[in-house]
């Protein structure tokens, strides 16, 4: 685990990889410091064979992520606009990833936080989680993602709803909408269903893994045709590896299968 003063830990347990937004202090809100290190991160344990599946957490008990630091000083720009869209682009680092990303989400969860955990393949929360996406009562709109990966997660109209009136959920409605996939009761236990997920989806062969991630998120961007073509394709090229081979056999012999990633 790197030092305690890194605002973004990374730490390995087994194939499980975590990061940690480490300023609890500030309801781990985005500073300069995350949005370097969450990318980098990101980049450091998805290029890491040892690690299947990767869990982004924040530290202490107030809350995963309060969005962006509106205390963050920054020289001012000629152009506010370049500035703007510079400071939002280190999203595009959540979908260069090509293994599983869980968010394990508690307590705060707002504006860019929340922009975070919809970047993310799959969310879980403790029932003290609150979601909301503030933007526009401060003349803004979400600009890391939110405005297209909410709808597209739960439908246009829910989306619209939590768009336009920057509302704030609580766990059980996010559950409700489809936001995230299930709830725990409290912090620790949150920590306990993030590890039981992420180590379930790890024990799957890895090249599967991550080709289902591919076909899903690739195919939701195109037609139907196109979509049923990449898994055809991705499928075709998966019947052809050793884990493919081991899995069968592991099913014949009646023993536990020995994935390797190959």
């Amino acid at each position: 685990m790197e030092n305690d003063n890194a605002v973004v830990l990374v730490e390995r347990k087994g194939a499980v990889g975590w990061i940690t937004l480490n300023r609890p202090e500030a309801i781990n809100a985005i500073n300069d410091g995350i949005r370097h290190g969450v990318p980098a991160a990101l980049r450091e344990l998805d290029a890491d064979p040892e690690v299947r599946v990767i869990v982004l957490c924040g530290a202490g008990t107030r809350g995963f992520c309060a969005g962006a630091d509106l205390r963050e000083r920054h020289a001012p720009l000629t152009a506010i606009e370049g500035r703007l869209q510079k400071r939002s682009a280190w999203f595009d680092a959540f979908d260069q990833v090509s293994k599983p990303l869980i968010a394990a989400v508690h307590g705060f969860c707002l504006g860019g936080g929340f922009e975070i955990a919809l970047a993310c393949d799959l969310r879980i929360a403790s029932a003290d989680a609150v979601f909301a996406l503030p933007e526009t009562g401060l003349g803004l709109i979400p600009g890391g993602g939110g405005t297209q990966r909410l709808p597209r997660l739960i439908g246009l109209g829910p989306a619209m709803l939590l768009l336009l009136t920057g509302d704030r959920i609580g766990a059980a409605e996010a559950h409700r909408l489809g936001v995230v996939s299930s709830v725990v009761a409290d912090a620790d236990a949150l920590q306990e269903e993030a590890r039981r997920m992420a180590n379930k989806i790890a024990a799957k062969p890895p090249i599967a893994t991550r080709f289902a991630k591919e076909a899903a998120r690739s195919g939701i961007e195109v037609d139907m045709q196109t979509g049923l073509k990449l898994e055809r394709d991705l499928f075709a090229l998966l019947a052809t590896t050793e884990d493919c081979q081991e899995a069968a056999a592991s099913f014949r012999d009646k023993r536990p299968p020995a994935f390797k990633g190959r």
